[in-house]
């Protein structure tokens, strides 16, 4: 009896050491998740980025949310100082990052058709080293992807140590699409919402901080965007029919995003819904959210050898 109350008492004490292990991580992975209130000595930053996170177990309507909003920054110009020092700063913690060589950041980008996914990595992520920042754009999935569950595919790009990794669309189109489209039934995409958070949740305890973003476009921007790759023959590789189908379901897809993003903004993976009719305000917020997370953060370069003070270089 006493051998088995011994066993079941250290049992326990295990039991409350990996918790606590586990909530030091996750409180660590929610300092960075909110950074301002880390790194911002005077709230609330500039552009004012927190206020379009989504707390956890808040709702959502994005028809509250003016996709034209850029604050107190009127023009293009009024923003480019800012966003270039922020893409400064985050090439210089990109480099901390990488040389650490601990823990990485993963964003998610989801938008509508012409919400600015491409030109968000292109603007924002200027002067960052390339062997530290790897991009994973997904199609719909191939026969063997379409053979595992559905984050099988997912989970192979997501960044490994030292790097930032950035998903163009994501695990979250098996909440959007496929519900939209009605290519799976409801009994199996709304389960997802709860798996969708435990590999969330578990990325944040492997050191992997994640990041969403939605890019919030009104439906007059889309149809400006839209025409305007057709009259530039430049862009018109662009422009597929398919935009102007999915178009028609501008509505389900807004009623998708609302409830998968409700969801699935967590303290460890909050989301952020950013007005992106003015795409020089989007990058300029998005920018800054990186930037203010990865000091957060805090990544370090490692110590150097010892000695190296008294090393000649022969010539």
């Amino acid at each position: 009896m006493a051998d088995r109350t011994s066993a079941a008492g250290g049992t326990a004490a295990e039991s409350r050491e990996t918790r606590t292990a586990a909530r030091s991580v996750a409180g660590r992975q929610s300092r960075a998740a909110r950074p301002e209130q880390v790194v911002v000595a005077d709230p609330p930053p500039e552009p004012d980025y927190p206020r379009y996170r989504v707390e956890p177990g808040a709702g959502v309507r994005l028809a509250d949310v003016d996709p034209d909003e850029s604050e107190h920054f009127g023009r293009k110009k009024d923003a480019a100082a800012e966003l270039a020092h922020h893409r400064d700063r985050i090439a210089d913690l990109q480099a901390r990052l990488y040389a650490e060589n601990r823990r990485s950041l993963l964003l998610v980008l989801q938008a509508m058709d012409t919400g600015g996914k491409d030109g968000t990595i292109k603007h924002v992520f200027r002067g960052v080293n390339p062997q530290g920042c790897q991009v994973s754009s997904f199609k719909a999935p191939s026969a063997e992807e379409s053979a595992h569950d559905f984050l099988w595919r997912y989970h192979q790009r997501v960044p490994s140590r030292g790097m930032i990794g950035i998903f163009n669309r994501s695990h979250y189109e098996d909440v959007l699409v496929v519900r939209v489209k009605g290519l799976v039934p409801e009994e199996v995409w709304r389960p997802r919402y709860d798996v969708i958070n435990q590999f969330e949740q578990a990325l944040s305890l492997s050191g992997v901080t994640v990041l969403k973003f939605y890019l919030h476009i009104s439906r007059d921007e889309q149809k400006r965007r839209l025409e305007s790759r057709l009259a530039d023959p430049d862009k018109r590789w662009k422009f597929s029919a398919n935009d102007l189908r999915e178009r028609r379901y501008w509505d389900d897809y807004m009623a998708a995003f609302e409830e998968a993003i409700a969801n699935t903004s967590t303290d460890v993976a909050p989301w952020y819904v950013v007005p992106a009719d003015n795409k020089w305000y989007r990058n300029l917020v998005i920018a800054r959210t990186i930037a203010d997370t990865l000091e957060a953060m805090d990544p370090r370069y490692p110590a150097p050898e010892e000695g190296l003070d008294a090393v000649t270089v022969e010539d």
